[in-house]
């Protein structure tokens, strides 16, 4: 303060008192003092209206205000400016009061000197500017806390409320003072916080908890922080604490759990969907992958996340699929069929859907397919498509053969009549009606045949044993087939019996060995075998026309050209022929198949180009069941053994799966000779059988075979097919395969070849 002006307002009706109070400060050098002295307290008054000033020097006796009451009133006026009071000796008592009221000093008159008079201005001033200052400080506190979700308070030793800022709504400052936290929440929220702030006085550091607190039925939570509260001596006296009010952050957080926890009920709802399910961006590149697609595709997610599906499942360009991505990105969906490749490149036609997904502002960001194998479903509409159509046919040939009978009826009876009106006709005329003859009983024998195979002939049926019919059969063709053709037949003496018409039956057969004979010009050989069947759930899922019953089977093979793919779905079609002109009249197999479905059986065919072909003739079978029920002679069922089951059909192996874990056994499924030996290198010590599907992709199952053995020559194999040719069962044979099980097979058939495997 040196070399400042001080002003100072000295109220005092004691004009010897002002004097002297002058002298003393003319005896400061340091201070330069602007005194102004009034009598009157309504004259102070005035002046602190228009004028600032440094200090007050105030008596508390004065003409018109007496006592304490004259330093309320001056400090009331000048709340911002220090007072000292100035009194009597025999009134400090008084001046004391003043002090406690908010005067920042005083002086005892008659012990007043002029440096005591200076620090007393010098030290009031000091401690109103701090007061001041604590007083702003103080305010910029409460207007930030009163604008914030912090409750503020202090607690003594016994955790009783000695100062609160900012309660919880529902409470007040006057209610909360002087009680504990059991006075205010429930017994067991105050529990938890007295044991929090129990430790803080015990050790003398502090903490921080999330805690909940139920005011009035209201559950709040709380981000609480509690800090020792020590005096000047650092003993700890009781503890500070500021709690937020964080429910809202708590709720936000319960509300993300929930999400992340629906996200993963949704994804193992995507992993449950058979379904596959492929989620990529507008690169193409995949994002998510389910389990489905996993067992659809053969890729596993970690394997197919990040690739590009167009190079993971085509191994072309497709149209199909541009013209597809083309749809979904302008009209935001697209569903059709697509033909897609597996990791083991086997093709499989997918139902697909595609979905555009988009961003919160609709642009476009990725897109969602859901494709549904129908493989399965796809093969047996074939079925039913292909029975339709011989159905339409026969449909359209009973029509024409009824007027073809119409009007060779007049034709072949006006031949008949003519020799008779005029026997005295020459001989080239005779022979001119013999022909004319000849050819109308063959085109009535023709129309005969396409009724056969429009609606069925029904003959005279009886239970008859086909074994006689093929050995008698067999007896015919050695005679007049040419040498070159070996003919075997292999008939079982219990062969179940079937209600039929025994010409009829001899007939479909010697077709089918005419046929045989036709694709084996320079040689081969034929065979005619009978097996009993037993047709279960499994097996009528796999045919469309089967029912489930006993059945006896008929299969004649050769080892001809065999037929191409592309004509094998027409070679029951009426006039379809692939012989020469004049060598066939295409209703052969037409009048069979009429034949067969008019007995309620149906024909399988099973041919590979080069390696023969081979018709399977299923008959319901009757009577003659009593050697053999399933009821009496059931298979024995597993006890845990482990089966590896290599085939590329997906249906075969989900049913082959289903029956085998049925009959308890355990097993594993590979889609290809190389998936099959990795499998049981890896289980090898674990594995009892392997039931090995001959024609394979990538790796033949021969081949696999061999491998197999090289691993382990001990290793117990079934082999399986639809159709073998006597050089691939001769391999099977020489690689020392256990046995072998025929395409389609029954769960006994199945189950009664790994009970000889394994024995």
């Amino acid at each position: 303060m040196a070399g400042k002006n001080i002003k100072v307002l000295l109220v005092e009706d004691n004009p010897g008192d002002v004097l002297l109070l002058e002298e003393f400060l003319k005896e400061v050098t340091t201070v330069v003092v602007d005194l102004i002295p009034v009598e009157k307290l309504s004259e102070a008054l005035k002046y602190l209206t228009k004028e600032l000033f440094d200090v007050i020097l105030l008596d508390l006796s004065l003409p018109d205000s007496q006592g304490l009451e004259t330093f309320v009133i001056a400090h009331q006026q000048a709340k911002a400016t220090p007072i000292i009071v100035l009194t009597g000796i025999n009134d400090e008592t008084l001046a004391i009061r003043a002090m406690q009221e908010g005067a920042q000093d005083y002086l005892v008159k008659g012990q007043v000197t002029g440096d005591l008079l200076v620090r007393s201005m010098r030290y009031a001033i000091e401690r109103q500017r701090a007061d001041n200052a604590l007083r702003q400080s103080e305010e910029r506190f409460r207007v930030a806390l009163k604008n914030s979700p912090i409750f503020v308070y202090n607690q003594d030793c016994e955790l009783r409320y000695t100062w609160v800022y900012n309660p919880p709504s529902k409470l007040t400052v006057e209610g909360i003072l002087g009680k504990q936290d059991l006075d205010l929440i429930p017994a067991e929220d105050a529990q938890r916080l007295t044991t929090i702030k129990r430790g803080v006085l015990t050790t003398g550091i502090g903490t921080r908890e999330e805690v909940s607190i139920t005011i009035k039925d209201t559950t709040r939570y709380y981000d609480l922080t509690v800090e020792p509260l020590r005096n000047e001596s650092q003993e700890v006296v009781g503890v500070t604490c500021a709690s937020i009010d964080i429910s809202e952050r708590q709720a936000a957080l319960r509300d993300r759990k929930l999400a992340e926890e629906t996200i993963r009920e949704q994804a193992a709802l995507l992993d449950v969907t058979t379904d596959a399910i492929c989620l990529r961006n507008l690169n193409n590149q995949i994002i998510f992958w389910n389990k489905g697609a996993e067992t659809l595709y053969g890729w596993k997610a970690t394997e197919a996340q990040g690739q590009n599906a167009s190079e993971l499942l085509y191994d072309e360009p497709s149209p199909e699929f541009e013209a597809a991505l083309l749809q979904v990105v302008s009209k935001g969906k697209w569903q059709g069929e697509l033909t897609k490749l597996t990791k083991m490149d086997k093709e499989i036609l997918v139902a697909s859907r595609w979905s555009l997904v988009c961003d919160e502002q609709g642009k476009p960001k990725s897109i969602l397919t859901v494709d549904t194998d129908i493989t399965e479903k796809k093969d047996l509409e074939a079925q039913l498509f292909r029975a339709q159509r011989l159905e339409s046919i026969g449909t359209l040939a009973s029509g024409i053969a009824h007027d073809l009978n119409n009007i060779l009826t007049p034709i072949l009876a006006g031949a008949q009549l003519l020799p008779l009106k005029f026997p005295d006709a020459d001989e080239r005329t005779r022979h001119l009606l013999e022909i004319l003859e000849i050819n109308a009983r063959r085109g009535a024998d023709l129309v005969k045949q396409v009724l056969s195979f429009a609606r069925g002939v029904e003959g005279k049926r009886i239970t008859l044993q086909l074994r006689h019919i093929i050995v008698e059969l067999a007896k015919i063709l050695k005679e007049t087939f040419p040498k070159s053709i070996e003919i075997s037949t292999d008939i079982p003496q219990d062969l179940w019996m079937v209600s039929g018409d025994s010409t009829q039956l001899h007939q479909v057969l010697m077709n089918l060995c005419v046929n045989a004979r036709d694709a084996m010009p320079d040689g081969g050989s034929l065979s005619i075998s009978a097996e009993k069947l037993l047709i279960d759930e499994n097996y009528a899922r796999m045919n469309l026309e089967a029912k489930e019953g006993p059945y006896t089977v008929i299969t004649v093979s050769d080892t001809g050209t065999g037929i191409p793919k592309e004509i094998l779905d027409r070679i029951f079609e009426p006039f379809f022929t692939t012989k020469d002109v004049g060598q066939g009249t295409g209703l052969g197999l037409s009048t069979a198949l009429g034949i067969i479905k008019s007995h309620g059986g149906f024909v399988n065919v099973y041919s590979e180009p080069g390696s023969g072909t081979s018709f399977k003739v299923y008959l319901p079978a009757v009577g003659g069941m009593e050697t053999l029920t399933p009821e009496e002679s059931p298979p024995q069922t597993g006890h845990g053994e482990l089966i590896l089951v290599v085939d590329d059909e997906v249906a075969i192996q989900e049913t082959t799966r289903t029956s085998l874990e049925a009959h308890n056994y355990k097993t594993l499924i590979a889609g290809d000779g190389i998936e099959a030996i990795a499998l049981y290198a890896k289980n090898r010590e674990k594995i009892s059988a392997v039931l090995m599907d001959i024609m394979l992709p990538s790796l033949d199952g021969l081949t696999a075979i061999r491998t197999l053995r090289k691993i382990n020559p001990k290793v117990r194999i079934i082999a399986s097919s639809g159709l073998m040719s006597d050089n691939k069962l001769s391999a099977v044979a020489a690689i020392g395969v256990n046995t072998f099980l025929s395409k389609p097979y029954t769960v006994n058939e199945l189950l009664l070849s790994l009970q000889k495997v394994l024995s």
